[in-house]
């Protein structure tokens, strides 16, 4: 599971631009992040790729007055509304962008290119049609934040066992993840209503206009992302035996699919905010 879904990033500063939080020039930085360039494929009313600031706008022009994100896998379609082709493409992408006043949805494409070393990143954003209607499995941000804490106490006490006599980052990976949840909130107390969402050491974690419970929510689900990580690349720790990695692998799976869930109710609560005040 990506810490930060190449959709988040568009969704949130998409979201701030068509409000008018954002500049089209910082919105664009924002969401291309690291990669080299994003362009959008099969706009109404375009022949070829445009880029982001001309699709953002054309999309705003056909009705879109919010961006959410879906982020689905196999047996889960999270965010997804159909039709078929849609949620096919946005399965095997394992993410997807979904138009709030507009029936459609953005897939990203990503390719790689240059030589070892010098390697940079395209995404190509596919516009596709899409149902209207009630994205699939998404909780409110409350529900969120109260699923992955349980989840993730129940996570850390089966790792921490598991893991006693061997792969120790593992289980403080898991410790940390759960205390984090006491830290967030303090840091978002010090936020500013409608400014930048920044972490502990000052990384933008959503863009202008997110409350401060959805920055919480955000950064406990990304670092329950690295915990996941965390186990499945450092081996098998003190878990030696069949019935012990069955185990582990039964606590992660509920839990990395509570903090995708949670990771799309951040990154979609400014809309459902928006949806709520009218």
């Amino acid at each position: 599971m990506l810490s930060e879904p190449r959709s988040g990033r568009l969704a949130a500063w998409g979201n701030a631009l068509l409000v008018g939080l954002a500049s089209p020039d910082d919105a664009v930085l924002a969401i291309v992040g690291e990669d080299a360039v994003h362009r959008v494929e099969g706009l109404p009313g375009e022949s070829a790729p445009v880029g982001l600031t001309l699709a953002l706008g054309r999309l705003r022009t056909l009705g879109a007055t919010g961006l959410r994100v879906a982020l689905p896998a196999p047996g889960h379609p999270l965010g997804l509304s159909g039709p078929p082709e849609f949620n096919a493409r946005a399965m095997e992408a394992e993410e997807a962008v979904i138009c709030h006043g507009a029936a459609f949805g953005l897939v990203p494409e990503v390719s790689e290119a240059g030589p070892a070393g010098d390697v940079h990143v395209e995404v190509v954003w596919h516009v596709l049609p899409v149902r209207e209607a009630p994205p699939a499995d998404v909780p409110s941000l409350g529900e969120a934040e109260r699923e992955l804490a349980e989840a993730l106490r129940d996570a850390t006490e089966v790792l921490s066992k598991l893991d006693v006599a061997g792969s120790g980052p593992v289980a403080e990976a898991a410790i940390d993840a759960y205390r984090a949840r006491a830290d967030g909130a303090a840091r978002s107390a010090s936020l500013r209503g409608g400014g930048r969402a920044t972490g502990g050491r000052g990384r933008e974690v959503l863009a202008p206009g997110y409350p401060p419970r959805a920055v919480r929510v955000l950064e406990l689900a990304q670092r329950v992302g690295l915990l996941i990580s965390l186990a499945y690349e450092n081996g098998h720790g003190a878990a030696v035996s069949a019935s012990e990695m069955a185990a582990r692998s039964l606590a992660l799976r509920p839990v990395e699919r509570t903090a995708r869930r949670a990771q799309v109710a951040a990154y979609n609560s400014v809309v459902e905010e928006r949806e709520r005040g009218r």
